[in-house]
């Protein structure tokens, strides 16, 4: 611990933001781990339930479902089965703006880590110019012999650099792997949507098949 704790003081001030960094990048990388589970995005009953939509008379079932849901999936097809009774490109339209708003709650914080992993390396090579700075100082000051004066500016400009990467090539990583992983949910959830937009087509054509065939009947 003393070792880790006199590593970073020797990095100056400059870890201080680093640090800062590292933990509100952990802090995101740990929540949008659990956030971007699949099966907390694509819940299995709001699947299975949309699977088993037979009929107008289950839509109720369905949206009672979603309403026990919390997240982007149980919003969208909330809202295409209460849309249910618009016409098919109001419907479309709905969704597509239900659906710009609940990709911002999929991405949430992956433009921190984005920024985490740009900056990061920046602050160490600021921490690194400020050490080299101090060691052109001691060395107009005492001269090029004093080894013990200049080895302090040194060891900054060194692990302030180390420390910047080390944070900013792991969240370059990350942010790629969960970009990628929230635009697969999201084209799963457009896949669902496209289907469920169908099934409401089908209850309104049936709908109206059916009152056509009483009047006729009439």
């Amino acid at each position: 611990m003393e070792q880790i704790l006199d590593f970073f003081t020797k990095g100056g001030f400059m870890m201080y933001p680093l640090l800062l960094c590292s933990i509100l990048g952990m802090a995101i990388i740990i929540e949008k781990s659990i956030s971007l589970r699949r099966k907390n995005v694509i819940i299995p009953e709001i699947v299975n339930v949309l699977d088993n939509i037979k009929g107008p008379d289950d839509v109720g079932l369905a949206i009672s479902i979603c309403e026990k849901h919390e997240g982007p999936f149980a919003n969208i097809v909330k809202m295409g089965l209460e849309s249910r009774d618009l016409p098919k490109e109001e419907i479309k339209e709905a969704l597509d703006d239900q659906g710009r708003q609940e990709v911002h709650v999929l991405e949430r914080g992956l433009v921190i880590i984005e920024t985490i992993a740009g900056i990061s390396p920046l602050l160490g090579l600021l921490g690194t110019v400020i050490g080299i700075l101090k060691v052109f100082n001691v060395i107009a000051e005492l001269g090029v012999g004093q080894t013990n004066a200049l080895s302090g500016g040194i060891s900054e400009a060194l692990i302030t650099t180390i420390f910047g990467l080390a944070i900013g090539i792991p969240a370059v990583v990350v942010y790629n792997l969960f970009s990628n992983k929230a635009e697969g949910l999201i084209l799963e959830i457009e896949k669902y949507s496209t289907q469920l937009l169908k099934k409401v087509n089908v209850f309104k054509n049936n709908g109206a098949t059916k009152k056509k065939v009483k009047v006729d009947a009439v």
